[in-house]
């Protein structure tokens, strides 16, 4: 990572433009091109310098549902079972944690009936119990990290 891919993680967070051609516009912001930014994001995904690049929507606010989920899975099933909950498209922010419950992710569809349909999808592909625990109250926490 060098001194324009800092500038471009620093300065993107949470700050993209919205416009007919974002990428020029915040690649003028960072006195590079539209190229060079498009390329050095796509280098640093590939890298896994970043896990992901793109907008957080408010799902509920948009007519959807979300919910944080959990799982119980065997050790010597989490990669397989990881993979299978991964290729949810309505499926982010998997992660590993140290507790009974060792898979945790958010599940976000269009509508309330999607989730629980998802959910149970899940359930059937890797024969294991998810536990939904939707939201009850929001809480805004600004992150931006800065590297």
């Amino acid at each position: 990572m060098d001194d324009v891919d800092r500038r471009i993680i620093n300065q993107l967070q949470g700050d993209f433009p919205i416009s007919e051609r974002p990428f020029l516009d915040a690649a003028t912001r960072l006195d590079t091109t539209e190229s060079e930014l498009i390329t050095r994001l796509r280098c640093m995904l590939d890298d896994g310098l970043l896990s992901r690049f793109g907008p957080l929507f408010h799902a509920e606010r948009m007519g959807g549902a979300l919910s944080l989920c959990a799982m119980q899975v065997p050790e010597k099933r989490f990669g397989h079972v990881a993979r299978l909950v991964n290729s949810f498209p309505e499926v982010a922010h998997n992660y590993q944690r140290e507790h009974a419950f060792n898979m945790w992710f958010v599940l976000a569809t269009e509508t309330a009936e999607q989730l629980h349909k998802v959910s149970r999808q899940i359930e059937i592909v890797t024969g294991i119990e998810v536990l939904s625990l939707p939201k009850e109250n929001e809480f805004y926490v600004g992150v931006n990290l800065q590297v």
